[in-house]
């Protein structure tokens, strides 16, 4: 079900790529060139609310735009893969979205940690 106020609900004929029940769009405010959101057609709160063919189905897209890119773009050595599941995660679109982000040498200072520096302090270990 779609919802009529959702960004994501009104975007799903404008992608990049789709397989069965997700699609994928450019970020409009990427981290780096390249970054994509796989999003389910559906109308889904977030990654705990797809349906188990929706996340095999972002699995198989997840892995066909990692491929393209790669292919497309071989400065890129690494990627971050993430979602942002509620509004104390960060969450500010809820309806689903799985961040594919392609990350390159020397993108950043010192990377050690990836996604742990959501919580700064938290990084380095």
């Amino acid at each position: 079900m779609r919802h009529e106020n959702c960004v994501f609900c009104k975007k799903n004929n404008d992608y990049v790529e789709k397989f069965s029940s997700v699609f994928a769009v450019y970020d409009s405010y990427p981290v780096s060139p390249g970054h994509c959101l796989i999003i389910p057609f559906e109308h889904r709160l977030d990654f705990f609310d797809l349906n188990e063919n929706e996340k095999a189905d972002s699995l198989v897209l997840l892995e066909r735009l990692k491929n393209r890119l790669s292919k497309e773009d071989p400065s890129i050595t690494g990627f971050n893969i993430g979602m942002n599941c509620g509004e104390d995660a960060g969450q500010t679109v809820f309806h689903c979205h799985i961040h594919l982000i392609p990350r390159r040498k020397a993108d950043c200072k010192n990377p050690k940690g990836g996604v742990r520096g959501v919580i700064p302090n938290k990084q380095s270990y």
